[in-house]
């Protein structure tokens, strides 16, 4: 306690400079936790999501006993997310049982709905073909998943829905029937936010409790020689980097709180929560308030070292000691487990991600990162001491001189940037693992709607969208199912569409001429195998003077290869706009949309299909409406952890290089008055930071790719070498270079004060 006491005298009483530094540390510390908190209250939010779907999910069974009630789930894209309808039919039975959010069921011809739809209703009035009655009130937090769902209660009668409805037994299971992410894609986050925010915010914590490290270090030996033990020397420093550390915790809680509160207003594309569900936990407290001192605490401890256990060769600036080489262990330890990997890739025997190697992955990345991070100290000193040998000039022998003495001060400066190029590479890495998991095995998306639910104006709008293709329809043949034949007649689907349109729906067609019917073949499908040329199936119209147009099964064919899946796949005729009689509407057939697989895309095509036609039922062939949301969460958060990294990365930074200007005045003072002029200072400034940032950043390069490759290659994905993000972090790392110089210039001022040297 008595050295805990000493620290805090000598924070209060060092100076406004030693002031000013604790609340730099305590500042730094402050961002860095509420990035942690951020991090960490992550699966909270979307455990909240689930358990409120879950909730809410009804428990059904088969029967329908008179009496009962009965109720029908009805879940459609509505744009680019998921309009849920749940149709209740009161019954004398069950009307006790409500869900989350209701406080009762509604009656025939009664809505109950969520504020989004509530919203919808009133900006896009058409949606009230979706349900069917008066709105009598809204669902409460508790019933939804989060604030943007769209999700409504209909009440109806019961023979509207006694052929689906089922009986309804009650709300709630200990599942949520669609989790806003999967488990197994929720690990690969985890590990990916790991690697983005957690090991770079572990330096930049780390960075924050080692500022002023050399006039710290000084202070600490006079009390050695002054007669404190060599325990207490390095608690004195603990004390105040704990105490900074502390403080910091409570700033950066603090900032989360304010931080959560904006963003449940304002919210993230495709992720909105409640601010309960955001609310900090018992567990993120103690982590925070906890965690975080005790890193400082060990830290402290150890930049205290040297000053406690060799006080005179601390005060006298003996020749520094050479930097350990055990972080060079943990480097070539990882990069040994990262090139394994890449070495049954490159001999085209990929090892998978399950059994050990589900340990060894995050493992082997952890280790080349921190290996990184504790080698480059030593790679400064042993560079910049052959150079400062054999060098001619002054401006680098001065600068490699320096970064002798000092590796770590110009190191605390480089490592956030060097982190920022390292954590990106493998960033790349799980974008493009999630991209090729999760979009459509083919290069189209096909969207199905049927004909009957709109109207030729929209139809043609329809094929106007934003990123659609091609437009065509597909059309079933008509049936006598009264017909006294004891046979059923065949029956055929007819895709009405140009060649060019039959080209951009399908992956290749041989054959094709515009303007003639024609039959299709997939040589990969059986469709229409058994059909004979000749045969003639009919075709019916609505509104049309031509009721009714019989087409032939030519023997002229269309060899053609279909995506799968695709809508077009089971048509085995291509009938050409110009047969149909004019404005001719078959019976049955659906209208065919095709664009891009990209899920940006897609995206964006649903929601120009919602402008046109918003209570069109939409089906997307191959898809799942749930799956596109978890793949825009993922993608937000994903997107939200490398800008967390990059705010702690450029922290780091602006931390450090404001700790040097600051602990290197009075040296800078020194060589100027000596006779070195303004514009050498400034080079050798520079020179000192951007050639080890140089080195860092090559190997960041070199050992992010080598770790993205390998995490690409256990995880069983396509593209094993990512050649083409090489150039985009080639361009960051350009950037970050010319950052650090940015950052160098203002520690060589205009003026000179001999009062900083008296000082020393």
């Amino acid at each position: 306690m008595r050295e805990f006491l000493l620290g805090l005298r000598l924070l209060l009483g060092a100076g406004r400079g030693n002031r000013i530094r604790f609340f730099l540390m305590a500042a730094g510390g402050s961002i860095g936790v509420c990035c942690l908190a951020l991090v960490l209250t992550i699966p909270s939010i979307l455990d909240a999501h689930d358990g409120r779907a879950a909730a809410r999910e009804p428990r059904t069974t088969s029967a329908q006993p008179a009496g009962s009630t009965l109720i029908l789930q009805r879940s459609d894209p509505y744009g680019s997310k998921a309009f849920t309808r749940v149709f209740v039919a009161k019954g004398e039975k069950g009307t006790d049982k409500t869900p989350p959010g209701l406080s009762e069921l509604p009656g025939p011809g009664e809505v109950f709905v969520s504020p989004r739809v509530h919203d919808l209703l009133r900006d896009q009035p058409a949606i009230k073909g979706l349900l069917p009655g008066h709105e009598k009130g809204r669902i409460s937090a508790a019933g939804l998943a989060h604030p943007d769902e769209l999700f409504a209660y209909v009440g109806t009668t019961r023979d509207r829905i006694a052929g689906e409805g089922r009986e309804l037994k009650g709300f709630g299971y200990s599942y949520a029937p669609f989790p806003a992410v999967e488990p197994s894609t929720l690990t690969i986050l985890r590990f990916a936010l790991g690697t983005l925010v957690l090991l770079p915010l572990g330096i930049f914590l780390s960075v924050c409790a080692r500022l002023s490290a050399a006039s710290r270090t000084r202070r600490l030996a006079s009390l050695r020689l002054l007669g404190l033990s060599a325990k207490g020397t390095q608690r004195v420093n603990a004390a105040e980097t704990v105490v900074a550390a502390l403080l910091g915790a409570f700033l950066g809680l603090g900032e989360y709180w304010l931080l959560n509160q904006v963003m449940t207003r304002t919210g993230l594309p495709s992720l909105r929560w409640y601010p309960d569900d955001g609310a900090l936990s018992v567990t993120t407290i103690v982590v925070c308030l906890v965690g975080c001192p005790a890193l400082a605490w060990f830290v402290g401890r150890a930049s205290a070292r040297s000053a406690a256990e060799n006080p005179l060769a601390v005060r006298r600036t003996a020749a520094p000691k050479r930097p350990a080489k055990w972080g060079g262990l943990l480097l070539v330890t990882g990069l040994g487990i990262v090139a394994g990997y890449c070495v049954t890739g490159a001999m085209g025997r990929p090892a998978s991600s399950i059994g050990p190697n589900a340990l060894l992955i995050p493992a082997g990345v952890l280790l080349t990162g921190v290996g990184l991070v504790l080698t480059l100290p030593l790679i400064s000193y042993s560079l910049a001491r052959r150079l400062a040998r054999t060098t001619q000039s002054l401006t680098l022998n001065l600068a490699m001189r320096r970064n002798e003495v000092e590796p770590g001060s110009t190191m605390r400066v480089v490592t956030g940037l060097v982190l920022l190029v390292f954590a990106a590479s493998l960033a790349q890495g799980v974008l493009i693992q999630l991209e090729q998991v999760t979009r459509p095995s083919g290069p189209v998306q096909d969207y199905s709607l049927s004909l009957s639910a709109i109207t030729a104006q929209q139809q043609d709008e329809l094929a106007g969208v934003p990123g659609v293709r091609a437009g065509a329809l597909t059309m079933d043949s008509w049936i006598d199912l009264q017909s006294p034949d004891a046979t059923i007649p065949d029956q055929a689907t007819a895709l009405v569409a140009t060649c060019a349109q039959l080209a951009q729906m399908v992956r290749r067609s041989e054959g094709c001429t515009d303007g003639k019917v024609m039959r299709l073949v997939d040589p990969n499908s059986s469709v229409g195998s058994d059909l004979t040329p000749g045969t003639s199936f009919p075709f019916r119209f609505e509104r049309s003077k031509e009721k009714e147009l019989n087409i032939t099964l030519p023997s002229e064919r269309i060899v053609y290869s279909a995506y799968s899946p695709s809508a077009v796949g089971s048509a085995i005729l291509l009938v050409p706009p110009s047969a149909l009689p004019a404005d001719a509407r078959p019976e049955t057939a659906r209208l065919i949309l095709t664009s891009s697989s990209e899920p940006e895309q897609v995206r964006k095509v649903l929601d120009g299909i919602a402008a046109v036609a918003p209570i069109a039922e939409i089906e997307l062939v191959g898809v799942n409406i749930q799956g596109l949301e978890q793949i825009a969460v993922i993608e937000t958060l994903l997107a939200l952890g490398m800008i967390m990294g990059l705010v702690i990365g450029v922290a780091a930074f602006v931390v450090s290089v404001t700790d040097r200007a600051v602990e290197r005045r009075a040296q800078v003072t020194a060589i100027t008055l000596i006779g070195a002029r303004a514009r050498t200072m400034r080079a050798v400034q520079c020179v000192q930071v951007v050639l080890p940032l140089s080195i860092g950043l090559v190997l960041a390069l070199v050992t992010g790719k080598l770790a993205e490759s390998s995490y690409l290659i256990t995880g069983g994905s396509e593209v094993y070498w990512d050649l083409a993000g090489t150039p985009l972090l080639a361009l960051a790392a350009a950037g970050v270079v010319a950052v650090a110089v940015a950052g160098t210039l203002p520690l060589v001022g205009r003026r000179i004060n001999p009062e900083l040297i008296r000082r020393d």
